[in-house]
């Protein structure tokens, strides 16, 4: 049964205009919890419209639950409850329309070495969806699903066979096995290989890929099929390697986790110098409370998503604990609670700060955590699936006085 938690947390930001500032309003940013399930069925989820109604649904493991209120759930596979002990074949979980007949489709990866499969939308109708076979074997704990080759269409962005690249679609028919294209020798990645992502790191308009195995970030050359050259960099061995513009220098720079199942949030602020480009490291939160100016520690961040979530025009991002990864003792402080937080960019002429808002202290993250605008407000709202269950988080808004406001903000840790 779909359950609700109206306002779980109180999250702070986003002054109005100064006039409106100085007259004392303020906007708290909070988020109402809808508990989908409290099952194990999946490390991710996502939303789409898939039964063409205008309003978006959500897909998490074997069920799609339809929108707004998400009490009526579908299911498009075989559902099969897990113990938390266990692993999930439902990893990653995208949206995307393959067959172009309007109806979104869901694309579903499972654990690292498995096959990667897309489900055929019955245009809304109930029963089982044609599950349809891509591409045999998906490596890397924090795959991604974008267009890489600008080429307009999105590609399957992986590890296979010890190489990097992405597997692509015969658009004519996207039901046939996808093809790999490597961008790299044979290395050092495997079907656990942490940390990968893409974007354009030296600003000449194509995506590079960016990964924690071999410790590089890897620039797409003129033609995207040839081999990529490789610049050696550490970012870690986290999760989702994103790539932005934090400090609005006109560089992008970068933000990841430095250990998905360890501790460690930075950013990377790209240093460009006789056209040469180096990253300089900024934790944002490690292992100790004293690591983050705030306070803020927990471990297993071993998801990341990229939004503007108070509407600035400065991106931000969200990111959580996942649950019991490998067990109930497999991890450091696995019994702590799941948390899920935004932190917010903030820039000043002292640098760049992130300051983190609790969303919930009873979830966290999976292998992936997604943002979006589910209800249509036009606020970003996130979608979460992992062992404690699949969860939509509705964004909502609220003008208080300075007073609230003040009382509301993240306190500042004590020295």
């Amino acid at each position: 049964m779909v359950s609700r938690i109206r306002f779980v947390a109180v999250l702070a930001l986003l002054c109005l205009p100064l006039g409106a500032a100085l007259a004392g309003e303020m906007v708290l940013h909070t988020f109402e919890k809808i508990v989908l399930t409290e099952q194990f069925f999946c490390e991710g989820a996502n939303y789409g419209d898939f039964n063409q109604d205008g309003k978006m649904d959500i897909v998490a493991g074997p069920y799609w639950y339809e929108g707004p209120d998400f009490k009526v759930k579908h299911e498009y596979y075989p559902a099969k409850p897990l113990k938390k002990e266990n692993y999930s074949e439902n990893f990653f979980t995208w949206v995307y329309d393959f067959n172009g007949d309007k109806y979104p489709d869901i694309l579903v990866v499972g654990m690292p070495g498995l096959p990667g499969y897309w489900y055929e939308n019955p245009k809304g109708k109930d029963g089982m969806w044609v599950k349809h076979k891509i591409f045999d074997v998906v490596d890397s704990e924090s795959p991604g699903f974008g267009d890489i080759n600008g080429d307009g269409k999105p590609e399957l962005i992986c590890t296979f066979a010890g190489q990097l690249g992405w597997a692509a679609a015969d658009w004519a028919d996207a039901a046939k096995p996808w093809k790999f294209h490597a961008v790299s020798a044979k290395g050092k990645w495997h079907k656990y290989s942490h940390g990968l992502g893409w974007g354009d790191v030296n600003g000449d308009g194509k995506m590079d890929m960016l990964e924690g195995e071999e410790k590089a970030w890897w620039e797409q050359q003129a033609d995207p099929a040839a081999m990529w050259v490789k610049h050696p960099q550490d970012f870690g061995s986290g999760a989702q390697i994103l790539v932005y513009d934090v400090n609005g220098d006109g560089l992008n720079d970068v933000i990841t986790s430095l250990s998905a199942h360890q501790y460690g949030l930075a950013w990377f602020e790209q240093v460009k110098a006789d056209n040469q480009i180096t990253f300089k490291k900024h934790l944002i939160m490690g292992s100790k409370p004293e690591e983050n100016k705030y306070g803020v520690k927990f471990s297993q961040p071993h998801a990341l998503d990229l939004v503007d979530m108070d509407g600035d025009g400065v991106k931000d991002f969200v990111v959580g604990k996942r649950h019991w990864a490998h067990g109930p003792q497999g991890d450091p402080e696995s019994q702590a609670p799941a948390v899920l937080y935004w932190f917010r960019t903030v820039r000043s002429k002292d640098g760049v700060e992130f300051v983190p808002y609790l969303i919930d202290n009873d979830s966290g993250v999976g292998t992936q955590v997604v943002t979006g605008d589910v209800n249509g407000d036009g606020l970003p709202d996130v979608v979460v699936g992992n062992k404690r269950g699949c969860f939509v988080f509705i964004h909502k808004t609220q003008k208080v006085s300075q007073e609230e406001w003040e009382k509301a903000q993240p306190k500042l840790l004590k020295p």
